[in-house]
């Protein structure tokens, strides 16, 4: 009875025309968002942060919370009619999804796309709803060697974050970690590699280093590979699914949603890999996987209701543990430090209205996504006949202009420069800037939890291992360290047991 007492408030403070404004507001712009291919999330809500300075927290968190969420429906549309994910997790909707559309099933695949995400998405919000205070309760235990230990476990999964190289991952963590340091330091309050410039004693602002990364450095990459999309001439029929495909969508929808509700709240899981595991599971599961690839109903249902679930659940750890994991919740956990709220175990109970308002925005903004996708398909169809050439200048006006708002800071518009080239350079050596931006904003606190632990045992490293709960998350950040030579040698062994024995002279 507490919680629905708690999200009857959290309902008040999310139905107040202002926030029910930028709900709105983020669930628009986070479907334009989805089906603009190349842009994305992260890029989004980094354009948008400074614009978050002047109004309140908790508007500021459902405005960017209705962005990612909202690019999950948007970058399905896209995927079926086109054939181009507006969104990454919307990669597996292609496969089928386009089948569908080109033999004339375009309203079915997209009103089975809506309805599971909206479905997907409010399972998602009352899991988060329910998970999320205990979780906060029982991180109240950590001490400073508990949550050094997690935030070691959180480093690890963020090298999973660097697309097929987990090596890359680290190397990219490592950066980050490094630029975390540049400043003063917070006990000695002496300057770390600041070579002597001023503005450097600050550290690098992370508004800035996002901006750069994300938004110059996502406008280049594209404008040098930008491909003008074929829109299929195919007549949208009814939005109405056939009680058949209704029928075979309904399982693949009940079990993506479970299944991107738990990959999602694993740090480093998230929208991408749940609509992957989901196809699979699906194709494994069905009684004709060669419909997969063809138009199967069920290969649209699964990955959709998976990435929506994901992007709602990976707000679980970024709330009860301060933890982000991926690009775009980092950017929400910089836009609450903004705001002096800081995520973690004692958000639920210092700051309920931010938490129970962002729960109650997220019923609100599936209602209201499942509203918008319907009408306005043929409209985010015309969205992607606009030439990029008109989008890109736009684009780096917008992040130049939010770079100099941040501080009035000319330094600071180089800075962002910097970065939008530094993400370029990324980009085409195939090293993602994700788990540099978490490690960026982890970093401070795994420095500080270290030597809060360092100094409450008087030097003494093992107060990691001795500590029960310390000791079990380190273990698990060991485990998952060596993971791809566990991977590496299990393969190579069960090669050995397939591989028939060559016959002896």
């Amino acid at each position: 009875m507490e919680i629905l007492s708690l999200l009857a408030h959290g309902f008040a403070i999310a139905l107040t025309p202002t926030n029910l404004t930028y709900c709105f507001l983020g669930s628009f712009i986070g479907t334009a968002i989805g089906v603009l291919p190349g842009l994305g999330p992260p890029a989004t809500i980094a354009l948008l942060l400074p614009i978050t300075y002047g109004i309140p927290p908790t508007s500021a968190v459902i405005l960017l919370a209705g962005i990612f969420y909202g690019a999950m429906y948007g970058g399905s549309t896209t995927s079926i009619l086109l054939n181009i994910p507006g969104e990454a997790a919307s990669v597996v909707t292609c496969l089928d999804g386009y089948q569908m559309a080109r033999q004339g099933r375009a309203g079915a695949a997209l009103a089975v796309s809506a309805v599971g995400s909206f479905i997907a998405g409010t399972v998602s919000v009352v899991g988060l709803m329910l998970l999320a205070p205990p979780l906060a309760a029982f991180a109240l235990r950590f001490g400073a060697p508990e949550y050094f230990a997690l935030l070691v476990l959180g480093l690890m999964m963020v090298g999973y974050l660097g697309g097929g190289s987990m090596t890359k991952g680290l190397m990219m963590a490592v950066l980050g970690l490094l630029l975390g340091m540049v400043g003063l330091d917070p006990i000695m309050g002496s300057p770390r590699f600041t070579y002597g410039v001023f503005k450097l004693a600050e550290g690098f602002e992370f508004v800035l280093v996002a901006m750069g990364l994300f938004g110059i450095g996502e406008v280049l990459v594209n404008v040098e590979r930008r491909v003008a999309p074929e829109v299929l001439k195919t007549q949208i029929r009814g939005l109405l699914a056939s009680r058949e495909e209704w029928r075979a969508a309904s399982l693949p929808l009940a079990r993506g949603s479970l299944l991107g509700f738990f990959v999602g709240v694993l740090p480093g899981g998230g929208a991408i890999i749940s609509s992957f595991v989901a196809y699979a599971v699906e194709k494994k599961l069905s009684r004709h996987p060669e419909r997969f690839g063809r138009g199967a109903i069920e290969g649209v249902a699964g990955p959709e209701s998976a990435n929506n679930a994901a992007a709602t659940s990976s707000f679980v750890p970024l709330l009860t543990l301060g933890i982000p994991g991926n690009a775009s919740i980092a950017l929400i956990f910089a836009a609450l430090l903004i705001h002096g709220i800081r995520p973690g175990p004692l958000l639920v109970s210092e700051q309920p209205a931010v938490f129970w308002g962002l729960i109650a925005s997220m019923y609100i903004g599936n209602v209201m996504l499942l509203i918008l996708n319907f009408p306005l398909i043929r409209l985010w169809v015309r969205l992607l006949e606009v030439p990029y050439r008109i989008l890109a200048p736009l684009i780096v006006v917008f992040v130049l202009v939010g770079a100099y708002s941040v501080n009035n800071s000319v330094f600071d518009v180089g800075t962002t420069v910097v970065f939008g080239a530094l993400g370029y350079a990324l980009r085409k050596l195939d090293f993602e800037p994700a788990p540099l931006v978490l490690a960026m904003i982890l970093g401070p606190q795994l420095e500080a939890a270290l030597r809060r632990s360092l100094i409450y045992s008087h030097g003494d490293l093992l107060v990691f291992f001795q500590r029960p709960i310390a000791a079990t998350l380190m273990a698990l950040a060991v485990l998952v360290l060596l993971s791809p030579v566990l991977r590496w040698g299990l393969e190579r062994k069960l090669r050995e047991l397939v591989e028939p024995v060559a016959p002896r002279d």
